[in-house]
């Protein structure tokens, strides 16, 4: 009995995952990222951590989350777009957009059987169905690319649900403008 306790806490996702395994895991895909946070604690953290402290700690927010997915699905053939959501009356919430499967991570989705959650790729749409799985109501959307080295989002586009959505930017990779502004 003993033996099997000790297989199965081998592969157990209990160990903690680092920067490493995540970048060199075969075959990486959106949904296997996922798994590996399944058993992460929610803390929220007025700063995105530090990958490696996200990595040890196994607890953080959405931002922590979607940031790493930026950071480590791209190395994996991904384009992946970052978007902050606010949320009236709530925190506002980040996740993961992964162009070519057309989903996003969303931390509150890690631990359930549809960790990916399908969107059409504008940001309008992203909000929607953010606010629609936390049950709110969204104000604005913002695609945002974020610095592990300068620790700031830096905000590419916008989108305001009061809007003409005819002047939604289009759903594109962010890119650091150089007159950007930061977002704390």
């Amino acid at each position: 009995m003993s033996l099997i306790l000790g297989l199965l806490a081998l592969a157990s996702p209990l160990s903690a995952v680092s920067l490493g395994e995540l970048q060199h895991t075969r075959n990486l895909t959106p949904k296997k990222f996922a798994n590996f946070f399944e058993l992460f604690d929610f803390e929220l953290h007025k700063e995105v951590q530090p990958a490696h402290e996200f990595l040890m700690r196994k607890r953080g927010d959405c931002d922590d989350y979607a940031v790493l997915a930026d950071l480590i699905l791209p190395a994996h053939g991904y384009e992946t777009r970052l978007v902050h959501v606010r949320l009236a009356g709530q925190i506002a919430h980040a996740v993961c957009f992964i162009t070519e499967d057309r989903v996003y991570l969303d931390f509150n989705n890690r631990n359930v059987f549809f960790s990916v959650a399908r969107s059409s790729a504008d940001l309008r749409t992203i909000a929607d169905k953010v606010a629609r799985s936390l049950d709110a109501n969204w104000t604005s959307a913002s695609e945002f690319v974020f610095s592990y080295e300068s620790d700031h989002k830096v905000v590419t586009a916008t989108v305001v649900r009061t809007a003409d959505p005819s002047l939604d930017p289009p759903p594109r990779k962010a890119s650091a403008p150089s007159s950007g502004f930061q977002v704390d």
